[in-house]
């Protein structure tokens, strides 16, 4: 168990963060519309652990990406827009599937997407992947890898490796019922992952989907039930709560100019992880994270010109 007023310890590796699943093409509307009658659609770089990726990149420490698009045009956007934003693209295998893309309405709320997957669930346990592992401090997934073969059993090697390892393991339970397979219990699957993780950030709409509708409160102790170690359950305007399993503290929302919701957890995350890289208190690890995402809602898209970890840092007063 981490105490609020303690830090994460790292070995010494040549690479900060390893996030492994979904790149993709995220087709966000031009007007708020939750009723997908927009005429027009402008298409973004996508995919949560990519964007966790670029956003920890910018904030000012050393991170990759492993996942997998198509040998198509939407795959070479992908891949040149990685290369513009610094990043490194041998992580990322290329398949002759289609790239997967998501249709997302423009909101200011939590957005409802649409679902279109061939290449993303196709990454492959390959030596890159593993040496990526090695060489890393933490690593990250979501829900989007194991909620299909093959995809689903190359996360499994990366997390078994990666507790061998003694790293930082962050899993974003952002269960869909929709990605999984008809005739699969993915919330079963989710939840048997959940212990094996050392930090997980579920949204309220995430625990709902889980378990169904409870308080807060209740739905934070099913996570610890689970085995979780360290659990952010956030709620939107609302801010978070988060437990350590002994303690639990309440956080409040920086958020005070909602542009777009798109990527704001992906966002949370990136702070999250630069902060903990550079030696913050658990505490101060959680209020970065919190400052980086308010920052996010500001613009338009997943991924946004953020500045360093410690401008946002002097910027949100922490």
């Amino acid at each position: 168990m981490l105490d609020f007023d303690g830090r994460f310890t790292f070995g010494d590796r040549p690479n900060d963060l390893l996030t492994v699943g979904e790149l993709l093409v995220d087709m966000i509307s031009n007007e708020y519309d939750e009723t997908y009658e927009s005429d027009g659609y402008t298409k973004f770089f996508g995919g949560s652990p990519s964007n966790i990726a670029i956003n920890a990149s910018r904030l000012g420490i050393r991170s990759h990406i492993a996942s997998a698009v198509g040998e198509d045009g939407f795959g070479a956007f992908l891949l040149n827009k990685l290369r513009q934003a610094g990043m490194r693209t041998d992580g990322i295998q290329r398949t002759d599937h289609a790239t997967s893309l998501v249709v997302v309405t423009k909101s200011r709320a939590t957005p409802i997407p649409i679902f279109y997957r061939d290449a993303d669930f196709r990454l492959a346990y390959d030596v890159a992947l593993e040496t990526a592992v090695h060489r890393a401090k933490a690593v990250h997934f979501s829900c989007w890898p194991i909620s299909r073969l093959p995809s689903r059993r190359t996360v499994e090697r990366v997390i078994e490796e990666a507790r061998n390892r003694g790293l930082l393991i962050g899993f974003d339970p952002n269960y869909h019922r929709m990605i999984w397979q008809r005739d699969e219990d993915g919330a079963a699957y989710v939840k048997s992952v959940i212990p094996k993780a050392d930090v997980i950030k579920p949204s309220e709409d995430d625990a709902e989907r889980l378990f169904g509708k409870d308080t807060p409160e209740r739905q934070l102790e099913k996570f610890l039930e689970l085995g979780a170690k360290l659990v952010i359950l956030t709620l939107g305007k609302d801010g978070a709560i988060v437990s350590n399993g002994s303690e639990t503290r309440t956080f409040r929302s920086l958020a005070t100019d909602i542009v777009d919701t798109t990527g704001a957890g992906d966002a949370f995350w990136s702070g999250f992880y630069a902060a903990a890289i550079k030696g913050y208190t658990l505490q101060q690890t959680l209020e970065l994270g919190f400052a980086v995402s308010a920052y996010k809602l500001r613009h338009t898209g997943a991924v946004v010109d953020l500045p360093n970890l410690e401008a946002i840092k002097q910027q949100y007063g922490l």
